[in-house]
């Protein structure tokens, strides 16, 4: 057992996420352009990750956000609310009537197919939960009080302003104060840090975030754009003969951030939009490395949300006990499944996930 965790029975919440939920608007088959309806959903990669412990794992979770008090926030609430997450810790921020100080996160995603691929435009500029400040939530409270086993956030969130960055430090050092484990996404995109600094900003932010992460997640492009650790002789599609390449890294990183207990990444080749090579490789101090089962030629529906059905399902076999080996397979398995349907977020269950981690396919279960 790499990480030890509060026991169950002395906390209120198994797992919480600190990001932005979005309203993703999908053309479903057709183009962000062409469009003429979109099926609405949520989604954001921090609440992703306990919407999936909750709805694939049964997990008691909750979501800390901010959302602008208007229609479309509530919207956003139903669906969270529908997906079982607690909103006990979601901030509602006055609306003005037209969005010029606060509103909500649009995420428009295409899904893309064969040679076309998947797309996303988000609109997310002064979005309620980026202003979400670090004296906001009463940390102490949530973590000490109410008791949270594993918290997990991210580098899509920290990279949406100062004061998300703020407060993700705020919250990551005050779950550590009271025995919370710690799990962190880094998930690098350019077009959040192109901004206001690029890649010498996000490794300034996610290096002092790093310090108190436990489990840390993320490929190559992230590692090397948000920590600065370069993978040689790996491109940005990674494989498994490639394996050997990023766990010289992860020495590297281990050494470099002690604190580091776990270290995983997803393995994505893509030969296509709809057809990507799937795995997973994970380290532990305990363990070493250990590597998933490949899966190539695996066929997607929606790739969108399947980095966050991994961390999902590698944290509820981490909380649930199982060796990381075991946990990695978790993982691997949910990303799979979460790919086969459209949205961000999981509609697996986990005697699926199980299913297909132990080894069974796609046979018609009657």
């Amino acid at each position: 057992m790499p990480l030890t965790t509060r026991p169950a029975e002395d906390v209120r919440f198994d797992a919480v996420s600190l990001g932005e939920v979005m309203l993703r608007l999908d053309p479903g088959e057709g183009r962000i352009r062409t469009a003429r309806q979109f099926r609405a959903w949520e989604g954001g990669g921090e609440y992703n990750v306990a919407r999936g412990l909750r709805r694939a794992f049964g997990l008691r979770t909750a979501i800390v956000t901010a959302l602008a008090d208007n229609e479309v926030g509530r919207l956003v609430e139903d669906l969270i609310l529908t997906g079982g997450v607690d909103t006990s810790y979601l901030r509602w921020l006055p609306y003005d009537g037209l969005g010029r100080s606060v509103r909500n996160g649009l995420n428009f995603t295409e899904r893309g197919f064969g040679v076309r691929g998947a797309v996303g435009v988000s609109d997310r500029g002064h979005t309620a939960a980026s202003q979400l400040g670090p004296d906001d939530v009463d940390w102490d409270h949530l973590f000490g009080e109410q008791g949270v086993r594993w918290l997990h956030t991210g580098g899509i969130y920290a990279a949406l302003s100062d004061t998300a960055a703020a407060t993700v430090v705020a919250a990551v050092t005050a779950a550590k104060r009271h025995g919370t484990v710690v799990s962190y996404d880094l998930n690098y995109r350019p077009s959040l840090w192109r901004a206001v600094g690029g890649p010498a900003r996000a490794q300034e932010v996610n290096r002092e975030i790093a310090q108190h992460v436990d489990v840390m997640i993320g490929n190559e492009e992230d590692f090397t754009a948000s920590l600065g650790f370069e993978v040689e002789g790996v491109d940005e599609n990674i494989s498994a003969i490639e394996v050997d390449a990023f766990a010289a890294m992860i020495d590297r990183v281990a050494e470099a951030y002690p604190n580091f207990q776990v270290i995983a990444t997803t393995l994505r080749t893509v030969r296509s939009a709809t057809v990507n090579d799937w795995g997973a490789i994970a380290w532990s101090r305990e363990e070493g490395l250990v590597q998933a089962t490949h899966r190539p030629g695996l066929e997607i529906l929606d790739r969108v949300g399947g980095g966050d059905s991994f961390a999902s399902g590698l944290v509820y076999g981490l909380l649930d006990g199982q060796p990381l080996a075991t946990a990695v397979e978790y993982g691997a398995a949910h990303g799979a499944l979460a790919m086969t349907t459209p949205g961000d977020t999981t509609m697996a269950s986990k005697a699926e996930v199980l299913k297909l981690a132990g080894g069974g396919g796609a046979r018609v279960d009657r």
